[in-house]
């Protein structure tokens, strides 16, 4: 990302907390619905020296990084298995087409009777949201392969195994990064949204359960604070971790433009 990018993002960020503050301190809405920043920046300080929001950013962290695992594992598993054979592929491409479009969050009432309201659930919802995507990118990065690098593989004596981990994977990573964003900021919403609903065991709960319990409490600069921390976390991932990720893979090797 070039300098004067990132230079106009932050004079953009800047800007809408300005216009934040002078809307508050106009009192246009009610404070208790429209806190200021500093109520909002004071409640996230006292929050972070109580620590108990740092547990549940952390079990938040936690329960996505659990289950966007298993989801990526499945996904280029599956791939894979679809890559043997037209049938099998119409019979996954199939099944993406009938899962992907299915919010995580309307499989609750079935996660609930299946496993319960715990941690479970959530990681079942987690897995749903991140699988599909990955597996729709994972199998069309594969595809995109050119045959002759799957043919030199062969005619080198690479097995099975070696030609799948050192060319279709390294061949198909692009594809895989874009799966892996879709499927990291689909599963990031369904984390919370899930935590919202129903949270998870009392020492398990993340930081939906956390803007619930501030909500029902009328804690309106509690529930910014929240607020800003999964707005926080999701920017970084997303505009930081994934931005290196491409910068030291993809876009070092001449994958992208």
């Amino acid at each position: 990302m070039s300098k004067r990018l990132k230079l106009t993002k932050i004079i953009f960020i800047v800007i809408l907390l300005a216009i934040w503050e002078i809307t508050a301190h106009a009192h246009i809405f009610s404070r208790l619905l429209f806190p200021s920043l500093e109520d909002i920046f004071s409640t996230l300080i006292h929050e972070l020296e109580k620590g108990n929001v740092m547990l549940q950013t952390y079990n938040s962290i936690k329960m996505i990084l659990e289950g966007m695992i298993i989801g990526d594992i499945l996904a280029i598993i599956v791939s894979i298995w679809a890559m043997i054979s037209v049938k099998i592929n119409e019979y996954v491409t199939t099944l993406v087409a009938i899962m992907d479009p299915l919010p995580g969050i309307a499989l609750l009432p079935l996660t609930i009777l299946w496993f319960g309201t715990g941690k479970n659930s959530i990681i079942f919802i987690i897995i749903h949201s991140v699988l599909w995507p990955m597996i729709l990118n994972t199998v069309t990065g594969f595809k995109t392969i050119p045959k002759i690098y799957l043919e030199v593989g062969s005619n080198i004596g690479l097995k099975k195994f070696k030609i799948i981990t050192n060319i279709m994977i390294p061949s198909a990573l692009p594809s895989l990064l874009t799966g892996l964003r879709v499927g990291w900021s689909r599963s990031w919403r369904a984390l919370i949204s899930a935590e919202m609903i129903f949270g998870a065991t009392a020492k398990e709960s993340g930081l939906g359960w956390y803007i619930f319990e501030k909500r029902f409490m009328l804690d309106m600069p509690g529930v910014f604070a929240g607020l800003l921390i999964i707005v926080t976390i999701g920017f970084i991932v997303e505009t930081v971790i994934f931005e290196i990720i491409e910068e030291n893979t993809i876009k070092k090797w001449g994958m992208t433009n």
